[in-house]
């Protein structure tokens, strides 16, 4: 009984972990089949002809490339955005802190479809024409919280000292900001936009009230659900997938290798 209450836990973590890797399973798989008919939804046959060919599909990789450039602005713009906002609520004393704090929190428990029609009011009374623009800002919108949350968790362990001693060396506040603030924080800004990435790439039901005549990929995966799933859409998540794992794993590796570097010295 011993060993298993032992075991017990890391058994039931493997078995969480594969209950949430089953779907990217089914999806690598069916990116491989010859499915007969519109929908991919019941293995027919091996075959590559979709991986040789993953932009067969008309307008895919557009709305794939529109996607990747929508959350590369969206992380920069929340990442910058983020940031600041992140420094200034951890080192600075004003009025109404403890309000924006509390401010802060709101788009990320607030439902998605709140957000999005109230979203859409707004852009409607301005008179904004709907399309990349405005669903750039929204996708800024959403994302800023979830930047300030992780690059204030890092700011609030960082030691004061430390930018005190650059200054007793007679640093300037860039100098001190650019070689010590900085690279201390830089693993909570990464973190927030990698975040603000995934977000905002994933988005749909907000991406969806405020697009316009846009078409991201989320939203060309929901419309081609309609008439039939193409196979392309499976090469495209298991490439995706296999991307972010191959960063996660180099993240690790170079983490430990940094770790191992600085046991040595």
């Amino acid at each position: 009984m011993r060993r298993l209450r032992e075991k017990l836990v890391p058994l039931a973590g493997l078995l969480t972990l594969a209950y949430l890797l089953l779907p990217n399973v089914v999806v690598t798989v069916f990116s491989f089949n010859d499915p007969v008919g519109r929908f991919n939804y019941s293995w027919q046959e091996f075959s590559t002809a979709a991986w040789r060919d993953p932009c067969g599909v008309a307008d895919l990789c557009g709305s794939l490339a529109l996607s990747l450039q929508l959350a590369a602005w969206a992380t920069l713009g929340a990442t910058v955005l983020g940031t600041m906002i992140a420094f200034a609520l951890v080192r600075y004393r004003f009025r109404a802190r403890g309000a924006v704090n509390s401010l802060i929190f709101l788009p990320m428990s607030m439902p998605e479809v709140v957000m999005a029609a109230s979203l859409l009011t707004l852009f409607l009374n301005m008179g904004a024409e709907l399309g990349f623009l405005t669903v750039l800002i929204a996708h800024v919108m959403f994302c800023l919280s979830f930047v300030v949350v992780a690059v204030k968790a890092r700011v609030l362990s960082m030691d004061p000292r430390l930018e005190e001693a650059a200054r007793d060396l007679y640093a300037g506040p860039v100098q001190t900001f650019l070689r010590v603030t900085l690279p201390i924080a830089a693993p909570g800004i990464a973190a927030g936009a990698l975040l603000a990435f995934a977000l905002s790439f994933d988005d749909f039901i907000i991406t969806n009230f405020n697009a316009g005549s846009t078409v991201t990929f989320p939203m060309f995966v929901w419309g081609s659900a309609q008439r039939g799933t193409p196979v392309q859409i499976n090469v495209i998540g298991t490439a995706m997938f296999v991307i972010a794992v191959l960063l996660v794993v180099a993240g690790q590796l170079l983490a430990a290798r940094r770790k191992r570097t600085e046991h040595l010295r």
